[in-house]
């Protein structure tokens, strides 16, 4: 169980990609929620601003 060889789960890129497109979709619903919308118009965007910051984020990050 304890093998040295074992490659990460995930590269530093793509937990790093990740991790920047889940801060942008947090942002992004607790705006929604600050701004009046219902949770579910949050979780609508959260979702949408995820996608979009993710395939932002995977363009610049060479």
């Amino acid at each position: 169980m304890n093998n040295r060889n074992q490659q990460p789960l995930l590269g530093l890129r793509s937990a790093l990609i990740l991790l920047l497109g889940s801060l942008v979709a947090v942002a992004a619903g607790v705006l929604t929620v600050l701004a009046g919308g219902a949770i579910a118009s949050a979780v609508l965007a959260a979702g949408a601003a995820f996608g979009a910051g993710v395939l932002f984020f995977h363009t610049i990050i060479a």
